[in-house]
């Protein structure tokens, strides 16, 4: 498969303008991102990319204080993008001194309780990105023994390893990209992780099986659309965790689950992004 590279030059390049850039450039397809000198470095499939739908998001930026100097756009291999990825911006990460997210080329590594070798191949999910690491600071504070695990809009499966490694079972990560699909078994093996169950598709697979802990980490408009979908799997006493949104629209996730008899249990906060866990109430 084939990518677009998206080369954007911001002024000012802040961490929060980037953050906002990438997470609607997320919303029309865009998979993976990179800081660069100037600004953003974004890249999704050729066979996704608009260049109308990327003026359309720049025209209506969300932020009086962005001026984009310009953006450039280049057709790359997939497999010279994968490796200009992994090796010169995947980076060791270390969160919470509990877990360290890392790719097999990187050696010398410090050992921490959870170790999780994830080899990203463009998809969603290394712990970098705010809504990410949120979702993993959450799973550490979880007793996960023995407890169902959901992992919605899984990417490179980071969530659903790292629940697995905390002793949860089952656990199931579904995404609908075909890139993310793959390369979610691609780490369940490199990870000693086999018995976790991968699914392509999306919420519509969801049936008749329930969770313990439902973890969704995609974007607003999916989330809004799929929390009455995530309610009906949620065993009594679950927990349903959802990022992928920015703090403007909390009120709007709260107003969707209140609907599902959901109450807002506790959220956090980095830079514009939000990560919120959500439990049942009795009306």
């Amino acid at each position: 498969m084939n990518y677009i590279e998206l080369k954007i030059a911001l002024t000012p390049n802040t961490e929060l303008n980037r953050d906002v850039i990438s997470g609607l450039l997320a919303e029309i397809g865009f998979e993976s991102f990179v800081e660069s000198e100037t600004g953003l470095n974004a890249y999704i499939a050729e066979k996704s990319f608009s260049e109308e739908a990327i003026k359309d998001v720049l025209k209506n930026l969300p932020l009086s204080n962005v001026v984009v100097i310009q953006y450039e756009i280049e057709q790359i291999k997939s497999r010279n993008c994968n490796e200009e990825w992994e090796k010169n911006f995947f980076q060791p990460i270390i969160i919470q001194n509990q877990v360290i997210i890392h790719s097999s080329f990187h050696k010398n590594i410090p050992l921490f309780p959870y170790d999780i070798v994830i080899d990203p191949k463009m998809a969603f999910g290394t712990g970098h990105h705010s809504t990410t690491s949120m979702m993993i600071s959450y799973l550490l504070e979880q007793n996960l023994n023995s407890k169902s695990l959901l992992d919605m809009g899984c990417g490179t499966a980071v969530l659903a390893i790292l629940a697995h490694k905390k002793g949860a079972k089952p656990v199931v990560a579904i995404d609908n990209d075909e890139w993310a699909y793959e390369n979610a078994l691609e780490n369940i093996r490199i990870n000693q992780s086999s018995a976790i169950q991968v699914r392509k598709g999306d919420a519509s697979l969801l049936g008749k099986e329930r969770y313990d802990f439902i973890f969704a980490n995609i974007n607003r408009n999916i989330l809004l659309n799929d929390i009455p979908v995530y309610a009906a799997c949620m065993n009594p006493g679950a927990s349903l965790f959802m990022s992928g949104f920015y703090e403007e629209d909390l009120a709007a996730i709260s107003a969707a689950c209140q609907k599902q008899s959901l109450k807002l249990i506790d959220y956090k906060k980095d830079n514009c992004w939000v990560a919120a866990q959500y439990s049942w109430f009795c009306k």
